[in-house]
């Protein structure tokens, strides 16, 4: 396995980051949207521009499989960081050093609340969560519709939220490049592709 040294993260620790950033994005994207009828709609389409206008039940599905790669990904990713260890900070002033952190930490809590969240909005709405290659998680909980409908909006809250900070993470990186011309945004940046 290839660990971090003390300009870069290791090749592991970067392709946790960018497959994460992908994921991400896909699940958001092709996301179903409305209201828990049409959401789990057995047919008709979402998008009405065309573009990502799938079966509502594919989609659906879909949306599932990816949230809950989301989530074993970002398991194996906090596991990995047990025994990696992480490059030397750029210097940097405290505040920056305390946001870069906080902000890390707030997107780590919701790539496991957001998938985890959607699981128990479903279930206590009566519906199983179904991946695409058929599998069906079965409702674990007993029926709350009231409930489920909370904590379903409370997914969706926290699905944009984690879009916004990650485009703030992004727009922080780029400043520390182009503005203060440090090594953040290079540490997380394949070798080839940084030019070192």
């Amino acid at each position: 396995m290839n660990h971090a040294t003390n300009e870069r993260y290791g090749k592991m620790a970067q392709t946790f980051h960018w497959l994460t950033v992908l994921l991400v994005l896909a699940a958001f994207i092709l996301g179903p949207k409305g209201s828990e009828s049409r959401v789990y709609a057995p047919t008709g389409s979402f998008a009405p521009e065309g573009v990502f206008a799938l079966e509502a039940s594919f989609q659906r599905q879909l949306h599932e499989t990816l949230g809950l790669c989301v989530f074993a990904l970002s398991l194996m990713r906090g596991l990995w960081l047990l025994v990696d260890k992480r490059p030397k900070p750029s210097p940097m002033a405290r505040w920056m050093a305390i946001a870069g952190k906080s902000m890390q930490g707030l997107l780590y809590i919701l790539l496991f609340a957001v998938p985890v969240t959607a699981l128990l909005g479903a279930w206590l709405e009566g519906h199983p969560v179904t991946l695409l290659a058929g599998l069906e998680f079965a409702p674990a909980l007993a029926k709350s519709a009231g409930l489920g409908q909370i904590i379903a909006n409370l997914h969706t809250f926290l699905g944009d939220s984690i879009l916004w900070l990650a485009g703030l993470h992004a727009m922080a990186a780029l400043f520390h490049h182009f503005l203060l011309g440090d090594n953040v945004l290079l540490s997380m940046l394949p070798k080839w592709r940084s030019g070192a």
